[in-house]
């Protein structure tokens, strides 16, 4: 196999993975989102938050999201390059009668199986609106 097709076979990982991931915030539980990350893999969200680093502490950390009452997130666009994906999307959900709407956008990096190894979002509380 050529290098330009293991990056097409990576590349196509990596949107499938992106997908996933988007899937997964609007109808997934916590360990289907944290299933998408690699053994070791990090998160930093957002960018200057704590680093999050174990399996528990990523379904802890979706779990906030996933026992909400509802949740809508719409991917606008996304850029692969390499081992890398950014990407933005449109998260709103809704918890109390209340909804809020944030547009983060993530930078993923990915290992040869397509799996999350490290995951940076970019957003900032003035970000997160009341809809």
């Amino acid at each position: 196999m050529t290098a330009e097709q293991q990056e097409i076979g990576l590349s196509d990982k990596i949107a499938a993975t992106v997908q996933a991931y988007i899937d997964g915030l609007n109808n997934g539980t916590a360990d289907d989102l944290a299933d998408l990350f690699a053994d070791g893999a990090t998160v930093e969200d957002p960018i200057g938050a704590p680093i999050r680093g174990t399996r528990a502490e990523l379904v802890e950390f979706y779990g906030i999201i996933t026992s909400l009452d509802s949740r809508d997130a719409t991917l606008k666009w996304t850029k692969i390059a390499g081992d890398t994906a950014v990407f933005e999307f449109t998260l709103v959900t809704g918890t109390g009668g209340m909804s809020f709407e944030i547009t983060p956008v993530d930078i993923m990096v990915f290992n040869d199986e397509g799996k999350i190894v490290s995951m940076r979002a970019v957003w900032d509380q003035s970000d997160l609106k009341q809809v």
